[in-house]
């Protein structure tokens, strides 16, 4: 009974805001304050209530393609609503794309990152829709073949290196990504008659365009460029929490060692965890990236932990001085203790249908 009631638990904190939000979109009303509340206030009292849910069996196959199917109505929704609809004042609006905004930052992103590591070919291509719908199809490729592969690195734009405080890191990610993966496409794409990637990207990105303006006129055409800058800042503050300071060493040879428990920040709190289906439990997933959102692990003994999670150090990264204050100290402190894993046992990663970067060229 209690995992039962913990799977339902786990589920409606990442669906639950997207319905409220669509009632907003729909009836107006109070529907979207409730809606906002439900994904900022609603979550962070939750969390405070020591509350650790874990998914259900089976739920890792339905739940993704759910949440999914739901970022498509709640995006087109909010952008007639916000932009055409007549029945919501200015401050209904406002909360409403505020509430779809974060939405899109914290839930959407995280279930379009659960679905590219999917070795089935259609999950793939949702995941993938998905980010082009936010105007971040890039990030498929560079996600895939850069951050997996040099995560912690100077190599990887998405890893910022400790005293980088976040509005410098994304001013230069932002760029850094595109061009990161781009290189990497053309260099897995050499010499072979396949078409590249970032055609469909960019394709997907003017049809988003393109719909958005057709729901809301040139509102909406606006609507759609704001709704993907939020969601874009959004994805790459995780990035930034995730990866904050942790750098690989380098060995004589120039190579880094193994990707290891030590080398990510991880944040497994109750319901912002299934909110974001437990994407804040990031070291399991780069020792194991195949491994199911259900699956993943958290050891708190060989994995750094964030003091909160991740929407509240979200919050504290927008003002570096006070990131720093908090976090510089933590990183130096993790990185003394930390042995290297060159030349020491790993635990060994399950086996992973699909865990090389496969994408949808292939």
């Amino acid at each position: 009974m209690t995992e039962r009631v913990s799977s339902l638990l786990f589920a409606s904190a990442s669906l639950g805001p997207a319905v409220l939000l669509l009632l907003g979109a729909t009836l107006g009303g109070s529907w979207p304050v409730i809606g906002l509340l439900s994904i900022t206030a609603g979550i962070a009292v939750l969390d405070r209530t020591g509350i650790e849910l874990a998914a259900g069996a089976g739920q890792d196959s339905w739940l993704p393609v759910t949440v999914g199917t739901l970022h498509f109505a709640l995006l087109g929704a909010g952008v007639w609503a916000v932009g055409a609809g007549t029945h919501l004042g200015i401050a209904q609006k406002l909360a409403l794309a505020l509430g779809i905004g974060l939405y899109l930052g914290q839930v959407s992103n995280a279930c379009a990152h659960e679905l590219i590591h999917r070795g089935n070919r259609r999950l793939r291509a949702l995941g993938t829709a998905i980010y082009c719908s936010m105007l971040n199809g890039h990030h498929v490729s560079a996600h895939l073949l850069v951050h997996h592969v040099h995560a912690g690195t100077a190599k990887d734009p998405n890893s910022a290196p400790l005293g980088q405080g976040f509005w410098r890191f994304f001013g230069q990610v932002i760029v850094g990504e595109f061009v990161a993966g781009f290189q990497a496409e053309a260099r897995r794409l050499q010499n072979r008659p396949i078409w590249h990637p970032y055609a469909l990207y960019v394709a997907g990105g003017l049809v988003t365009v393109g719909a958005g303006y057709a729901l809301g006129g040139l509102m909406g055409f606006a609507l759609v460029l704001v709704f993907a800058l939020h969601a874009h800042l959004q994805l790459m503050l995780s990035d930034y929490l995730q990866h904050y300071g942790l750098r690989r060493r380098i060995d004589a040879d120039g190579r880094p060692e193994p990707m290891g428990p030590q080398h990510s920040w991880n944040a497994p709190r109750g319901f912002s965890a299934a909110l974001m289906l437990n994407a804040p439990l990031h070291s399991d997933h780069h020792m194991n990236p195949a491994r199911r959102f259900s699956n993943l692990r958290h050891d708190a003994a060989q994995m750094p932990t964030l003091p909160r999670s991740v929407p509240v150090m979200g919050a504290l990264a927008l003002v570096p001085p006070l990131w720093r204050k908090v976090m510089d100290p933590k990183v130096r402190t993790h990185m003394r203790h930390t042995p290297s894993n060159h030349g020491t046992f790993m635990p060994k990663p399950e086996p992973q249908t699909g865990s090389r970067p496969t994408l949808l060229s292939e």
